[in-house]
């Protein structure tokens, strides 16, 4: 129990001291020279990467996602966040919709929200039957299982926020014109139903968490320390070199050959800043 408290203690004063923009930014340029690495790594050894992200609303998804794929190519690195099914896709097999964006060769695929919204949001909104969320929880790890067998590399985040951090952000978006997007109905319904999200996110570990697709659990009360941590993390669980590149030097431009830059009668835009 001490070990306990100790251990938790250390986490409190983690999360109390100020990580300044400036060191924030410092490690993620370092983090971000790393995932180009990786990035190279993959193209040249031809690996198969699929990331999940899951967590409440107003866990820090989108912002983790943007700080991973911000300096990497999106050719490589593919974001997916597929809209409600269609009812074409609601009489398919459940994870039907999903399986055409796994990676292929030399891909990284990451998922904001995926299979798993039958394990939360539909099963805590009743868009599926208990029965349906019965079934979803067998197959997942069946499914999962034949994904790792098949090559890819599968990694599982969750983020974790509290209750009181979940309602700043929340209400930060609607206070803010850049944000009031992110703030949906179905955002607002499901706000409500904290424990109901807390059950299910429960059964969900219970059922899912195994030990070819673990879930990995993240803090992300602070959504810097959250980016880095799991940017570090993905990191570390995916061996990568160097690939060996010739050194680049920029060619000599050619003579204009008298060549005039053309007087076109163009529209030029105001330039205000």
């Amino acid at each position: 129990m001490a070990k306990n408290k100790k251990g938790a203690a250390k986490r409190h004063s983690t999360e109390n001291l100020k990580l300044t923009n400036k060191d924030y930014l410092a490690q993620l340029r370092r983090l971000h020279v790393e995932l180009v690495k990786l990035q190279e790594w993959v193209k040249h050894k031809g690996i198969k990467i699929c990331i999940v992200f899951e967590g409440r609303d107003g866990a820090g998804k989108g912002g983790t996602i943007k700080a991973l794929t911000e300096r990497v190519s999106p050719r490589v690195f593919r974001v997916v966040a597929l809209p409600a099914p269609t009812d074409r896709e609601k009489s398919q097999m459940y994870v039907q919709r999903y399986l055409p964006y796994l990676p292929a060769a030399g891909e990284v695929v990451i998922f904001d929200r995926s299979w798993y919204n039958r394990a939360g949001v539909e099963r805590v909104m009743g868009f599926c039957t208990d029965e349906q969320v019965v079934n979803f929880l067998k197959t997942a790890p069946l499914v999962e299982r034949a994904i790792v067998g098949s090559g890819v590399i599968l990694l599982k985040y969750w983020l974790e926020v509290s209750q009181e951090e979940q309602t700043r952000r929340l209400e930060a978006r609607i206070k803010d014109g850049r944000k009031i997007w992110k703030l949906s109905p179905m955002d607002l319904k499901s706000y409500g139903r904290w424990y109901d999200y807390s059950r299910a996110r429960d059964e969900m570990f219970k059922a899912t968490d195994t030990d070819y697709a673990p879930w990995l659990v993240a803090n992300s009360n602070d959504k810097r320390r959250a980016r880095l941590n799991i940017i570090s993390d993905l990191l570390s669980r995916i061996p990568y070199k160097n690939v060996p590149h010739e050194k680049v030097i920029l060619p000599k431009r050619q003579k204009p050959g008298g060549y005039r830059e053309p007087d076109y009668p163009l529209q030029r835009i105001p330039e205000k800043f």
